[in-house]
């Protein structure tokens, strides 16, 4: 029977077996998706199908940076023996540089290159996240096992100032630029057990206000970026740094593995 070309794009996306393949498949088996994946098994060929659940809590974070845009890209793997592979890595950077070029996009979830790398180097092997980034001045940082990628986007500043911060989010991953930025729904989860812990010490309930405030200063400031001291001079904060520098901080996105 005559298969269609959205049955054959799904046995693919479900396989990583070629088009062609797929095609066959499923004309021998009459259209029947399960039979058809059968089939691709007997043969050796749906590799893709029996790794497809595996876990994969390894690999590699890639960067394409120029200019007032980046890419970023993370390529998940099962394990760091093969992420840390010349072939994983070399294809992270050239899903980066496809995603900056307008080759791919940030929703596109079947992509021909990573189905291949899935049947060449017998892992499951996942995008586990896209950004585009496009700013005034961009820095960007990937830490050396390539475990974790920042760019920071600055309005003001230069490249240089841009880059220092960049790794100064690798080393700190603070979750927003300001105090006011941290969700009250952290702060009120870290309140409850502020609570109990002032409780437990005995502390009057008249004081206990006063002491869940500026604990919930100092936890704001703890996680936003401006008020963390920087990393390359602890006499420094980073509102100080981008003061000096004449910047102001549009966004950031750090990616991990």
């Amino acid at each position: 029977m005559a298969v269609t070309l959205d049955q054959i794009k799904k046995l693919r996306e479900m396989t990583g077996v070629s088009m062609m393949a797929c095609k066959k498949a499923l004309e021998d088996s009459d259209g029947d998706m399960d039979k058809a994946i059968d089939l691709l098994r007997k043969k050796g060929e749906a590799k893709a199908v029996d790794r497809a659940e595996r876990s994969t809590d390894q690999g590699v974070v890639a960067i394409k940076s120029e200019g007032a845009k980046a890419s970023m890209v993370k390529l998940q793997s099962e394990t760091d023996f093969v992420s840390r592979g010349e072939d994983f890595v070399n294809l992270a950077e050239s899903l980066a540089g496809k995603l900056f070029n307008g080759e791919m996009s940030t929703e596109d979830t079947d992509v021909s290159e990573v189905k291949d790398a899935v049947l060449k180097m017998g892992e499951n092997i996942q995008i586990g996240g896209m950004e585009l980034i496009e700013g005034e001045v961009l820095g960007s940082y990937v830490h050396s096992n390539k475990k974790i990628g920042v760019v920071v986007s600055l309005k003001g500043g230069n490249e240089e100032l841009a880059k220092d911060l960049a790794m100064h989010v690798a080393a700190t991953n603070p979750t927003c630029t300001s105090p006011d930025e941290v969700s009250q729904e952290s702060v009120d989860k870290e309140k409850e057990i502020w609570k109990d812990q002032l409780a437990q010490e005995g502390k009057p309930e008249e004081i206990m206000e006063k002491i869940m405030m500026g604990k919930e200063k100092k936890f704001r400031e703890e996680h936003a970026l401006i008020k963390q001291t920087f990393v390359k001079d602890p006499e420094k904060t980073i509102e100080q740094l981008l003061e000096e520098g004449g910047a102001t901080i549009e966004s950031f996105v750090r990616m991990t593995i």
